[in-house]
């Protein structure tokens, strides 16, 4: 399908990536999501702890899906330097997310569910910079 688009092949890779990212990131944001909202809205788990258990399950979905789907070509065997990069690209993850949540649950007082917007689309538009250009390169 890609190879009928006027593209380089440079070109063609990139937009697999983002295509191949944009899939297993949906995947991968929406289980943290879900684990965010179950924790906040029936587990009582305020939202910072809520937080840490998407997190969680995020990171861990996260690095096999990614290292063997979204960035299959760049990413060779998983080795100890690779998971390390992912879990610090995580863990910007975790802090750009928790900004979300501090900032618009605590500064701004609005609703609990309100930092998923910026969890689906700020935060995975960074990371995927990151895995492209240093985790994954």
């Amino acid at each position: 399908m890609l190879d009928q688009l006027p593209l380089s092949n440079d070109q063609r890779a990139l937009l697999g990536q983002v295509v191949r990212y944009g899939i297993t990131g949906g995947i991968v944001t929406m289980f943290g999501v879900a684990a965010y909202l179950v924790a906040v809205g029936w587990g009582d788990v305020p939202p910072l702890g809520s937080n840490v258990i998407a997190y969680l399950v995020s990171m861990a979905l996260g690095y096999f899906m990614h290292a063997r789907f979204s960035f299959r070509e760049t990413s060779g065997d998983a080795s100890a330097k690779q998971g390390g990069k992912f879990f610090i690209t995580s863990g910007i993850s975790f802090t750009l997310n928790s900004l979300f949540v501090w900032l618009f649950t605590n500064i701004m007082h609005w609703d609990d569910r309100t930092p998923v917007i910026a969890m689906i689309f700020i935060t995975p538009a960074i990371c995927f910079v990151i895995y492209r250009k240093w985790v994954f390169a």
